[in-house]
């Protein structure tokens, strides 16, 4: 029969007595475990003054100001984007290329005008035959006259942004000597959207853009006539010249063009009922019986383009060079004033210059004025 400290089923292997046990040792006997003293605390002891929590936590108002430090520095970061934010899209409003003050100088043009007086009196007769009876015969109409060159990319720019920037200055070409509307004095618009805005001060000066400004010097810029004095007698402009390209600076594409331009001008109608018709850009009347006259503009150009203005669909006008005539010596360089059929110019005049010539060697070196060679004219 077990004793009072045995088990029931007697001693087991590894007890003294019954086997070998490595954990003997640390067996409690029945006394020992009656022994020892379990107490738990209630809940009124443990949530008590003088009970401790297993995390301190820091006073109650320590923890506020922590909270609202937090939420200052999420403010003050909020606010500082904010800022940044509304700075960039104030400068990019100040640097807007619809704003001419606010944009980059560019380089001024350098512009020359020079009349050219004939010697005798003008030949007259239909634009027909006074172009068949000129050089301007062999010359192409309007548009067609400027052509573009082999295109090739450069060491700065794609093969893609050259031809880009030549169709923007054949454009250039097209609006300045050869749209009726710019022609006639009407609108400058067309010339105006193709220009770098660092240059819109200049021209709008020159060209008397803005309400109450006087017109100077816009032959460096455009072709004009004055409609109080000529009509175009037919709108086939002839056109002869030619377009050549190539780096001139860092990442700077430089675009010379060099043409002629031949115009059939008439005498402008008298004043209607309803003030000065708009000369130019109305339809010839084929019930004048005015004679017709060749007016000669040789035009040479030094366009300068970047990638931005590549992209943007511009151009600055760096260099301005205009022989035209026949008009007298004495006329302003503003809206051209051509002499027409049977008059002459005033005497005085240099030595003849032909602006068919494709050279500029013949131009006038320093006067401001030339003689237009019998060349030049319809032969009788």
């Amino acid at each position: 029969m077990a004793g009072r400290g045995d088990p029931p089923e007697g001693t087991s292997e590894g007890l003294p007595g019954g086997g070998e046990d490595e954990y003997g040792a640390v067996v409690f006997d029945e006394s020992f475990v009656r022994a020892a003293r379990l107490q738990e605390y209630s809940a009124l002891e443990r949530t008590g003054p003088d009970a401790r929590a297993v995390r301190t936590l820091p006073p109650p108002v320590l923890r506020a100001r922590s909270g609202n430090v937090g939420a200052w520095v999420v403010m003050g970061l909020a606010l500082l984007l904010a800022f940044s934010l509304a700075t960039a899209i104030h400068m990019g409003l100040r640097r807007s290329p619809a704003d001419p003050a606010a944009a980059p100088r560019a380089e001024p043009l350098r512009m020359t005008v020079i009349p050219l007086a004939p010697s005798g009196a003008v030949p007259g007769g239909e634009p027909a035959d006074l172009y068949h009876r000129s050089p301007a015969a062999r010359h192409r109409i309007a548009a067609a006259g400027i052509t573009l060159p082999a295109i090739r990319r450069t060491s700065a720019f794609t093969e893609s942004e050259v031809r880009t920037a030549l169709a923007v200055a054949k454009e250039y070409l097209v609006m300045s000597s050869l749209n009726p509307e710019v022609l006639t004095g009407s609108t400058v618009r067309p010339v105006r959207v193709l220009l770098d805005p660092a240059q819109l001060g200049a021209f709008d000066r020159d060209v008397g853009f803005r309400a109450g400004a006087r017109t100077t010097a816009s032959g460096g810029w455009l072709i004009r006539f004055d409609p109080a004095r000529v009509a175009l007698a037919d709108p086939a402009v002839r056109v002869r010249g030619s377009l050549g390209y190539a780096e001139s600076g860092a990442d700077t594409l430089e675009i010379t063009a060099g043409h002629t331009f031949t115009y059939a001008l008439r005498p402008a109608a008298p004043p209607g009922p309803s003030g000065p018709p708009s000369a130019l850009s109305a339809p010839v009347d084929p019930a004048r019986t005015d004679p017709a006259s060749l007016f000669v503009a040789r035009r040479e150009l030094r366009l300068r383009f970047d990638h931005e203005d590549i992209l943007r669909h511009r151009t600055e006008v760096v260099a301005g060079h205009l022989q035209a005539g026949p008009q007298s010596c004495s006329e302003s360089t503003g809206a051209l004033r051509p002499l027409l059929a049977g008059e002459r110019a005033s005497p005085g005049a240099p030595a003849g210059t032909d602006p068919y010539a494709l050279s500029t060697s013949t131009a006038p070196a320093a006067g401001l004025c030339g003689a237009l060679a019998p060349a030049a004219l319809p032969t009788p």
